[in-house]
C-alpha cells in the first residue's frame, strides 16, 4: 500500500488494511499528503443481511446482544490475530450501535488440534453489554448467530433475506465515486473514523488476551 501510494496511486484494499492502528494512521495521513484516496473494502456492510439488521435496529432501546461466528481454522500468522481476521463482525457492530469499549477479552487456544475461540466483552456508549465470540476449529462450519434484545422484544439470528449479489462490484463502485469526488467530506471521515475505531479495539482486544499468556 505504501509503495502505491508513495508512486501517487490511488488504492483500494481489502480489510483489515493493516494489523496495527499506528500502521493505519500512517497510511492515511500518506494518501491525504499525496492527495490519493485510499479506500478500504468493506463487503460486509453491503450484504442483505446486514441491510436487514440496519432497518431492525433503528430507533430500537438495546439491553444486550452477541454475535457468534464460526468457521474453519485460519493461519494467524497470515490472516492476523482473530480480532483482527474477524473484524468484519466487530465492523457489523460498531456500524450498528456506534463506538464500543472493551470490558474484557479472553483466547483460548488449543493449537494441537488447531481449534481456537475468542470471547470479547464490549459496551456500547449508553453501557449495554455486547459480546463477541469467533471459535474456529476443524469441522465447524461458516456460520453467524446472533441475538440482539431491545426494550421492544428481541432478535435471534437473521432470516434468508436474500442473495448477496454483486457485493465486490458494488464496493468497486463506491471506490470509483470516491475517484470522482461523488462522496461527501462528512461521509469520508466518518468512514475513516469507523475504520480506525475498530482497528484500535481489534488492536487493544489483542494486547488484552496475550497479556494473559
Amino acid at each position: 500500500m505504501r509503495q502505491f501510494l508513495d508512486a501517487g496511486k490511488h488504492v483500494l484494499v481489502e480489510y483489515p488494511m493493516t494489523l496495527s492502528l499506528v500502521a493505519a494512521q500512517e497510511l492515511w495521513a500518506l494518501a491525504e499528503q499525496k492527495g490519493k484516496v485510499l479506500h478500504e473494502e468493506h463487503v460486509e456492510l453491503l450484504m442483505e443481511e446486514f441491510a436487514f439488521l440496519k432497518k431492525e435496529v433503528v430507533g430500537k432501546e438495546l439491553l444486550k446482544g452477541s454475535l457468534l461466528f464460526t468457521a474453519t481454522p485460519l493461519e494467524e500468522q497470515r490472516f492476523g490475530f482473530p480480532a483482527f481476521s474477524g473484524i468484519s463482525r466487530l465492523t457489523w457492530l460498531v456500524s450498528l450501535f456506534g463506538e464500543l469499549s472493551l470490558v474484557s477479552a479472553n483466547l483460548e487456544e488449543r493449537k494441537e488440534e488447531q481449534y481456537m475461540k475468542m470471547t470479547v466483552s464490549l459496551q456500547t456508549k449508553n453501557k449495554c453489554p455486547l459480546t463477541w465470540i469467533e471459535e474456529k476449529g476443524p469441522g465447524l462450519k461458516r456460520n453467524r448467530y446472533l441475538s440482539f434484545h431491545f426494550k421492544s422484544g428481541s432478535l435471534e439470528n437473521v432470516p434468508n433475506v436474500g442473495i448477496n449479489k454483486n457485493i465486490f462490484l458494488k464496493d468497486q463502485n463506491i471506490f470509483v465515486q470516491k475517484l470522482l469526488g461523488q462522496v461527501s467530506e462528512k461521509e469520508l471521515a466518518a468512514e475513516k473514523k469507523r475504520i480506525l475505531h475498530c482497528l484500535a479495539l481489534a488492536e487493544e482486544i489483542q494486547k488484552v488476551c496475550r497479556a494473559k499468556k
